[in-house]
């Protein structure tokens, strides 16, 4: 039995942690085991709420259709085509693999979606104003609904020991799918469940400056400066947004890291890694 089994069933403490996925952490088999572990040892320590993207393997599975990758500020166009194939990737393959890994290393993980007892109700983001000023139709790319109610399922969950590991899909409340960008629901999860910590896991060490070095802290002027002064990338553009969402949602503690190095989900102090502190709510697109 894995080291880290014992305290992963160990009942945990009333504080919760969202830590969110880039699917680039999950898509080999070496990585997921390392991030499965993480999320146990975690686990041992507060209860545990996960979120994943996978947009490696959507890309990799679109190219093996021959349907174009299109994007927006870090935010995936989303066709009936593209549509089908994300439904099919992180709800199917991604979410799979990773509760098992987690289940491996000694936690016990309960795959879900957006979908399931209406965690992620979402509203169609038809029509996306850029952060160059133009507008693009976003097809099937879901919002999260401001009217949203606390997921109570993900409590009952967490309290009973589980770790949920939900895929970025929504739906309307009338039957139709959407894809939902995982830095954007991540944060409107950790807001509707008073979450104490958000962390959003990729391979950079945070925001990074002109010089290559990790940003401490990102307040609101200075997340303006960087989207402004086209500073951020397109992917994190949309985690910027997500996370200044959670924390005007109330979520305490908001960072942005590298999920691949070693104790990077445990204390914040530990790791390298950019503190979001922006607060300020402004209505964008629904965000």
């Amino acid at each position: 039995m894995p080291a880290t089994a014992a305290a992963a069933r160990r009942r945990p403490g009333k504080s919760l942690h969202v830590i969110k996925f880039g699917g680039e952490l999950l898509d080999e088999p070496r990585r997921r085991r390392q991030m499965a572990r993480a999320v146990c040892a975690a686990a041992a320590r507060q209860r545990v709420v996960v979120v994943h993207g996978g947009g490696r393997e959507v890309d990799a599975e679109l190219a093996r259709f021959g349907i174009p990758k299109r994007t927006v500020d870090g935010v995936r166009i989303t066709d009936a085509a593209t549509l089908d194939v994300v439904l099919g990737v992180l709800a199917g393959r991604v979410n799979t693999r990773l509760v098992a890994a987690i289940g491996a290393a000694g936690g016990s993980a309960v795959g879900l979606t957006g979908v399931d007892a209406g965690l992620a109700t979402v509203s169609a983001a038809r029509r996306y104003r850029a952060t160059d000023g133009t507008h693009v139709d976003l097809g099937f790319v879901g919002l999260p609904k401001r009217t949203g109610g606390r997921p109570e399922l993900l409590l009952d969950l967490t309290q009973a020991g589980h770790v949920p590991v939900v895929a970025s899909i929504g739906t309307d409340g009338r039957g139709r799918l959407f894809n939902v960008n995982a830095d954007t629901l991540a944060a409107d999860l950790a807001a509707r469940l008073g979450a104490d910590r958000l962390t959003v896991a990729g391979t950079t060490p945070g925001v990074l400056d002109e010089t290559g070095a990790t940003i401490p802290a990102v307040d609101d002027d200075r997340l303006e400066r960087l989207i402004r002064d086209g500073q951020a990338s397109a992917g994190m553009i949309a985690k910027l947004l997500a996370c200044r969402a959670a924390g005007g949602g109330g979520v305490a503690e908001v960072r942005i890291l590298d999920g691949r190095r070693s104790g990077a989900l445990d204390d914040p102090g530990q790791a390298e890694a950019t503190r979001v502190t922006a607060r300020r709510q402004r209505r964008r697109n629904g965000r």
